[in-house]
């Protein structure tokens, strides 16, 4: 076994609402992460003061990035597509490890695949 916790789909389902504001989290910190003009900003200032505020808005926006991930990890949840909002929740189908995939927007956990075939190789679940 490669993951030591397991979800059914019903534990999968009920964690929906939560891997969701994870994600819009993740994407949020990304984006204050990419900004060019707080980069833009911590580059000028930086050399004077080591930043002050860009620099601190950067620091807190991979703070942010980094303890949401954590956060799923922890959980025992893949991400595998930040953009897509695509996760994965291992799970246990006729006594073999797969994963329950689960993309943002739709409204339930409803395939599996196989841990080497990805999105690609989804199953409904039904």
């Amino acid at each position: 076994m490669i993951h030591e916790r397991h979800f059914s789909p019903d534990q999968a389902n009920a964690l929906i609402d939560w891997v969701e504001s994870r994600i819009v989290a993740i994407r949020e910190a990304r984006d204050r992460l990419a900004d060019p003009a707080a980069h833009g900003a911590l580059a000028e200032a930086g050399p004077t003061n080591g930043g002050g505020k860009p620099g601190r808005a950067v620091g807190e926006a991979f703070l942010e990035l980094r303890g949401r991930l954590v956060e799923l990890q922890e959980a025992g949840i893949v991400l595998r597509d930040l953009d897509r909002g695509l996760v994965d929740f291992p799970a246990l189908r006729d006594r073999r490890e797969v994963y329950l995939c689960w993309e943002l927007g739709e409204d339930r956990v409803g395939f599996w695949h196989e841990l080497d075939t990805g999105f690609a190789g989804r199953h409904p679940l039904d």
